[in-house]
């Protein structure tokens, strides 16, 4: 499923709407460039939660944590060198819980990532406009078509 989205608050309502959905035990991969969204999605996935906290990018701390409706687990693997470094802070223990995940930049940990996840890639869409951007969700648990038929 994919969507164009322009503003900061579009990007929001979808993760708003995915965050009222997200069950326990739920991982949620996030994919795209510095600046492209990841964070705000993060955000409204949060607020779909229940959750009132300030929401910010834990790049330097790799995750923190949220209580809302269910547990969110937000990690920022930027600066992640090696595997083992995410492996030490016990990141089997928060994906196999009954929080939800939200990982951002993903793709640098692939391999630790089970396969049964919900994939979010954003991507700019410079030939449209600089504040273009293109999320593409990737899954394969039904109750997220419910997304299908948003209009932003």
């Amino acid at each position: 499923m994919e969507f164009i989205v322009t503003t900061v608050d579009e990007t929001y309502i979808i993760g708003k709407l995915i965050g009222s959905l997200v069950n326990s035990g739920d991982i949620i991969c996030l994919i795209g460039d510095l600046g492209t969204g990841k964070t705000h999605l993060t955000k409204g996935i949060a607020k779909g939660l229940g959750i009132e906290d300030l929401i910010t990018s834990p790049t330097f701390t790799i995750v923190n944590e949220y209580t809302g409706r269910l547990k969110l687990y937000h990690f920022d693997v930027y600066r992640v060198n090696d595997p083992d470094e995410i492996e030490a802070i016990g990141f089997d223990d928060y994906i196999f819980s009954d929080g939800v995940s939200v990982i951002e930049w993903a793709n640098y940990i692939q391999e630790l990532i089970p396969p049964n996840n919900l994939t979010i890639t954003i991507e700019k869409v410079l030939d449209l406009g600089d504040n273009y951007r293109k999320i593409t969700i990737k899954y394969s648990d039904k109750r997220y078509d419910y997304i299908k038929g948003i209009r932003l």
